[in-house]
């Protein structure tokens, strides 16, 4: 059975009120379960991580409007409610991005050059040799 950690982002941790009326945006929620993109924060119903939305606006600056465009079975209160979790929590899911990075930068330098980019480079250096070759 698989335990999913739900996180509200209408109300602060400690709150200790409650909405009178629930409204359809109070049931959206950010949701961590184990197995699941890595039990990272994602949008409920969704494989849509917190960082992904994150990204899209913060680092390749796009707006709510667009990211909707782009991804459609989201909601404008959905890609709100993940902001909203990324702001609350900015230091640790730009930590957890970060690593991701470096990682992905190591793994890349570990493999070295991929096939594709040999023959790319194994061209361009054919090319240069060619005295026909357009300069």
């Amino acid at each position: 059975m698989e335990h999913t950690t739900k996180h509200s982002h209408m109300t602060s941790p400690g709150a200790s009120h409650a909405p009178a009326v629930e409204h359809p945006a109070d049931r959206i929620r950010i949701v961590s379960t184990p197995g699941v993109c890595g039990g990272r924060p994602r949008i409920d119903g969704h494989r849509i991580q917190v960082e992904d939305v994150a990204v899209w606006h913060e680092r390749q600056g796009m707006s709510p409007d667009q990211i909707l465009s782009e991804h459609p079975s989201l909601t404008l209160a959905e890609v709100h409610a993940a902001l909203a979790y990324y702001y609350e929590n900015r230091d640790r899911i730009d930590a957890d991005l970060d690593e991701a990075k470096r990682y992905a930068a190591e793994m890349k330098a570990k493999a070295g050059p991929s096939l594709l980019e040999l023959r790319i480079r194994s061209r361009t250096n054919d090319a240069q040799d060619d005295p026909l070759s357009p300069r």
